[in-house]
């Protein structure tokens, strides 16, 4: 009789640990497993500018979809080319400078405040 006795109470000892362990504190038992932390991120990334004998692609990740201008200047400062482009995440642009006059021509890239160039000379 003692043994069942120390039995049952050893058994409800242990099931009275487990509940109370598993309605502890939420401080510090539920909330770490259960809650995501979210962090934003800013990532600045500057345009990649690729050339390949006279062509040059220019690839530009705009995550916030603003307003992007692309121009090509000859070396007198005339505008060439100019491209507005609003609204797209990526922007891809390629250039052939193969029929192109020779001169040194500079792509400009204007993203929100930054200005990114880019030197081509077409011999």
């Amino acid at each position: 009789m003692t043994s069942i006795l120390k039995n049952t109470l050893v058994a409800a000892l242990m099931f009275t640990t487990v509940v109370s362990l598993a309605n502890g504190p939420e401080s510090t038992f539920g909330k770490k497993a259960l809650e995501v932390e979210k962090n934003l991120i800013s990532v600045e990334l500057d345009p990649v500018f690729k050339k390949k004998g006279q062509k040059l692609f220019v690839n530009l990740l705009n995550l916030d979809q603003e307003k992007v201008t692309i121009k090509v200047i000859d070396s007198e400062g005339r505008i060439v080319f100019k491209e507005v482009i609003e609204g797209d995440v990526v922007v891809e642009k390629a250039f052939n400078f193969e029929q192109a006059y020779e001169d040194n021509y500079t792509v400009v890239i204007i993203d929100n405040d930054k200005t990114f160039k880019e030197k081509v000379a077409v011999k």
